[in-house]
């Protein structure tokens, strides 16, 4: 099976800033290439940091209220009890100052699997994509990674059909019916052993668009009773 990588999805004209880069500057890209982050690289291509709106608008936050009202939203507590931090982000006029760092990077050669468990794991939304000297190549977002499921139906069908059951499970495609409806799979039918329906199943599951796999199979053997009773019959030889 041919599984989009994050080479496919990600955007390969990355807008990128240096750590000199100065607050307007950067407020400007985002506005003009219609973006909510941008890398921060050294002068080796490297990413170094990620500024994002949120850090923009973080520095603006932490500044004195210049209307005076005295009713605005508290702010975190975690941020109180750091002032270096508060300070450092309330003075910040360049990428260097502004950017959340380090920065967490992908692969082009992840799957789509690889990269969206980083994202959860790490709590981030976008991730710049290095190659193996750490240069900056792309960079993939949390709706690039979407973009997986809006596979046409159709599409899916023939990938576990042709794929799946022909040229991985050497299964017959006349023995299982595959259905597909908004990534939702139902497969009805018959396989040679019980022990390929879990393999099935599985290996459509993995099928990038697919959001569920639903299943009605039935098998011809079941050599799964046949290893039970053999394991049965070989731990009571073992203990006499």
């Amino acid at each position: 099976m041919n599984h989009r990588t994050v080479a496919d999805l990600m955007t390969h004209m990355v807008v990128r800033v240096h750590r000199d880069t100065p607050f307007q500057q950067i407020a400007a890209l985002l506005d003009e290439h219609a973006i909510t982050a941008v890398p921060v690289v050294d002068p080796g291509d490297q990413p170094v940091g990620i500024v994002s709106e949120a850090d923009l608008l973080r520095s603006q936050a932490d500044r004195p209220d210049p209307s005076g009202r005295s009713d605005a939203p508290a702010r975190p507590a975690h941020r109180r009890t750091n002032p270096d931090h508060r300070r450092t982000k309330r003075e910040a006029t360049t990428a260097q100052e502004l950017m959340s760092s380090p920065v967490v990077c992908a692969r082009p050669e992840w799957n789509v699997t690889e990269a969206a468990r980083v994202m959860l794991d790490r709590s981030v939304k976008r991730l710049p994509v290095v190659d193996e000297a750490g240069r900056l190549v792309g960079i993939v977002s949390r709706g690039d990674l979407m973009r997986v499921f809006l596979r046409r139906d159709s599409a899916i069908r023939d990938e576990i059909i042709k794929d799946v059951l022909i040229r991985t499970m050497r299964e017959s495609p006349s023995a299982v019916r595959v259905d597909v409806d908004n990534g939702m799979v139902v497969l009805t039918g018959s396989v040679a052993r019980a022990s390929l329906v879990p393999m099935l199943v599985g290996l459509c599951q993995s099928v990038d668009g697919v959001v569920h796999v639903e299943h009605h199979l039935h098998s011809e053997h079941d050599d799964l009773a046949d290893t039970s009773t053999y394991a049965s019959v070989g731990t009571e030889t073992t203990g006499t």
